[in-house]
């Protein structure tokens, strides 16, 4: 097989974010930044030096202009980024402290869910090593529910690692949804993330986090990561060997996309030849420099930030 070209392509949705450090009702100004979790995972996996490309339908409106050229500015690859007249989605986060959080969105017939096969390029997806997405991604529409399983299909087919987060969440779907958009692309999974709070509860009427492992590793899901908040730290089963990595920092500000970090910083990792231990103990370190700031992708670190901290603590 040739060389890839990429490590990581993502498939998914971008929305403009809007953050504040106040309660919305006192804040009069709010920061203005872009977020959706495949775009956080690409971006994490940008910033650590890793080759990325993004799928999505970006709305011809007036932050166009703004998203594209963030991006391009990130290094991210966007050949594959269709303009449509649609609008932008749109969310707001506030985090006043710790223990705060207001969250609320506008995503409905917004441009990713225009996504379609017709936006999955089969040489594109073979030039990766890793493609990725997420039940967010699956959740949009139809359409864009039968690009990702499209995308899977072609990756399978051709060698490449698919990576699989249900991402769920009762603001944007339902657990029955969840569940039929986890078995329709299981078959084409290889690396499965999934949080412990939202995924294991939803989707698995299995108690045991290590039997959840077991069961995903014998449906031949080979690398199985649960993000475990009861326990501080990831659990990582690669082909029914499990390992627990702790929380890299328990000084948290704002854990909105943290885990979407930790997956593009363990895809990175996973691309560049460590083992899924080690991937998790570089992604705990990214996850959790980004959580020690506001709002999705302004406080993703960068590759310096995280390999200085992993080198010294590997020694």
């Amino acid at each position: 097989m040739p060389d890839k070209k990429y490590d990581l392509i993502t498939i998914g949705e971008s929305l403009i974010e809007f953050s504040t450090n106040q309660k919305l009702k006192d804040s009069e100004c709010l920061h203005k930044y872009y977020g959706g979790d495949s775009l956080v995972t690409a971006v994490a996996a940008r910033r650590l030096n890793s080759s990325v490309g993004f799928i999505t339908c970006v709305g011809n409106d007036p932050f166009k202009d703004y998203l594209l050229t963030s991006w391009e500015n990130e290094g991210l690859n966007i050949d594959y980024v269709r303009t449509v007249d649609y609008q932008n989605g749109i969310y707001i986060v506030s985090r006043s402290s710790v223990h705060e959080k207001e969250f609320t969105h506008y995503r409905k017939k917004i441009a990713p869910s225009q996504l379609s096969i017709q936006d999955i390029n089969e040489e594109y997806i073979k030039s990766s090593k890793i493609i990725y997405a997420s039940g967010v991604t699956q959740s949009l529409s139809m359409s864009s529910n039968e690009a990702v399983r499209h995308a899977f299909k072609i990756a399978r087919e051709n060698g490449v690692t698919t990576s699989y987060d249900p991402n769920y969440s009762s603001l944007i779907s339902n657990p029955e949804d969840a569940k039929e958009y986890f078995n329709e692309i299981a078959p084409y999974t290889d690396i499965l993330f999934l949080s412990e709070k939202y995924d294991t509860k939803s989707i698995f009427s299995i108690d045991s986090l290590e039997n959840i492992m077991k069961h995903l590793n014998d449906m031949g899901i080979s690398t199985v990561i649960i993000k475990s908040g009861s326990n501080n730290g990831y659990y990582v089963s690669n082909n029914n060997n499990i390992t627990f990595i702790k929380f890299y920092t328990q000084n948290i500000v704002d854990t909105t996309s943290s885990g979407d970090a930790f997956n593009g910083a363990f895809l990175h990792a996973t691309a560049n030849g460590y083992n899924a231990t080690e991937a998790a103990k570089i992604a705990s370190i990214d996850a959790g420099l980004q959580a020690q700031g506001i709002g999705a992708i302004k406080s993703i670190p960068h590759y310096d930030e995280v390999y200085n901290i992993y080198k010294s603590e590997a020694v």
